[in-house]
């Protein structure tokens, strides 16, 4: 990007002492695991407290490390800053970037309450610095399946499921309001899906359906959403997560061509045990059914960097291709200071520009273990290390890989009472971290 956005020597020294950061400490090893939160090597060998951004909760927690109790000061120092910066007055995030990828945002909130749709100066920003957002929770199907009215449909001979839109049509009015574009977050998960979606007639206690009746419950979920997304917001929503995290290689069936997921830490894998391995493939069918012809289709996971499942997502992603059924590859971005190392973040990217696939950094995430100007300086570098290979990776600027969409997953520190997560870019009181300014100094050289 050519134009250039003018920091003084003064704003940036001011911020680099003001700011709150995000994530792991140095020499941290955040090897995100969605069953346990955490590589439990690593959690053992770090003493990080790390946990999972998708586990139910709500993903601005992911991040639960001393973050709470350093809260307090880290409001002290960002009200320093408080008289710096200017929304106004700042080149967006998202023309820094325009060149190369978009740049999203995350919508936190586990509530139709504690979303952060309710606050209109994370809004505003998101408005301003973002041209693409995901909801981070109130997409999944824990959220949409209605089992009142599936209890319904039931009792009038009807099989299909019943899904109630309240979670989501706020945040997609919103965005067809204010010209911003989502990622849809995401169509099949084994984690957030209530269980008895898989039972008969979706009772708690009943036995798993058998593979016919799940996969019509499973293409009647996909065409109902996708369908009211499209009809009643239409070109909002700009690709689909269709399936998230479904290889595995601690707990993976031995037949399957790509480490298919059959366990969520102890408890089985719901997808797998009602459709076994085809799940993944039959979900990409029914969405590439009903999906505009515009709408992407991305298969998306964590650990993408880590051998073997480097290779177990290549494999399926190369299946999937080669049946016309996906478009790209989201690599979730829950990285450390130290970790993962570049070179492992690139020969991932690497391997899988050889399909020819979009490739998202979909859950940016990079953090600290303590909220000191020490640990917020490093974070602030890492985001600027990591925004410089993208854009180095990127074929718009001479890469091998077509990088078109870069999300952080969250805006604010600790954007409501009882968030302890530090990723993020801007603190408490909306005051620019150390991390926004690496990634204006970073982008605005291109």
């Amino acid at each position: 990007m050519k134009s250039k956005t003018l920091l003084s020597g003064i704003l940036i020294a001011t911020l680099l002492s003001g700011c709150i950061g995000c994530g792991q400490a140095q020499g941290a090893t955040p090897s995100y695991d969605s069953d346990q939160g955490i590589n439990s090597d690593s959690a053992a060998s770090t003493g990080s407290s790390l946990t999972n951004a998708e586990d139910g909760s709500d993903p601005s927690t992911s991040y639960a490390s001393s973050a709470e109790s350093n809260s307090s000061n880290s409001s002290d120092l960002a009200s320093e800053a408080t008289t710096v910066y200017s929304l106004e007055d700042s080149t967006p995030l998202k023309d820094l970037c325009s060149d190369y990828f978009a740049l999203g945002v995350g919508i936190n909130g586990s509530t139709l309450e504690n979303q952060t749709l309710n606050i209109p100066e994370y809004m505003e920003y998101t408005k301003y610095h973002f041209n693409s957002c995901t909801m981070t929770n109130l997409m999944k199907s824990g959220y949409i399946l209605d089992w009142f009215g599936c209890q319904d449909n039931i009792s009038k001979g009807i099989e299909e499921p019943a899904l109630n839109f309240a979670s989501i049509d706020p945040t997609l009015e919103w965005c067809k309001e204010n010209g911003v574009q989502m990622r849809g977050h995401t169509l099949v998960w084994h984690t957030q899906a209530p269980d008895w979606f898989f039972r008969v007639d979706y009772k708690d206690d009943g036995e798993y359906v058998d593979k016919d009746t799940m996969l019509m419950r499973m293409e009647s979920y996909i065409k109902q959403l996708v369908t009211h997304v499209q009809e009643e917001y239409p070109g909002v929503i700009y690709c689909w997560d269709v399936v998230n995290e479904a290889v595995e290689p601690a707990s993976y069936d031995p037949d399957s061509y790509f480490m298919c997921r059959t366990k969520v830490g102890n408890d089985p894998n719901p997808w797998y045990e009602t459709i076994g391995p085809d799940y993944v493939e039959m979900a990409f069918t029914y969405a590439r059914k009903y999906v505009d012809k515009d709408v992407k289709l991305f298969y998306n996971d964590y650990n993408t960097y880590q051998e073997p499942k480097t290779q177990a997502i290549y494999d399926l992603c190369s299946h999937l291709k080669e049946k016309g059924l996906i478009d790209g590859i989201g690599m979730q971005g829950y990285w450390g200071i130290d970790y993962p190392s570049d070179d492992m973040i690139k020969n991932a990217i690497e391997k899988f520009a050889e399909l020819g696939l979009e490739i998202h950094i979909t859950e940016l995430s990079i953090g600290v273990d303590e909220e000191t100007d020490e640990q917020f300086q490093k974070q602030a570098d890492r985001y600027a290390q990591v925004f410089q290979l993208l854009h180095d990776m990127d074929t718009d600027a001479g890469g091998p890989a077509n990088i078109t969409c870069v999300t952080v997953f969250g805006l604010v520190d600790h954007y409501r009472e009882g968030d302890t997560t530090n990723t993020r870019i801007f603190d408490s009181n909306y005051q620019p971290k150390a991390a926004y300014y690496s990634i204006v100094d970073t982008m605005e050289n291109y």
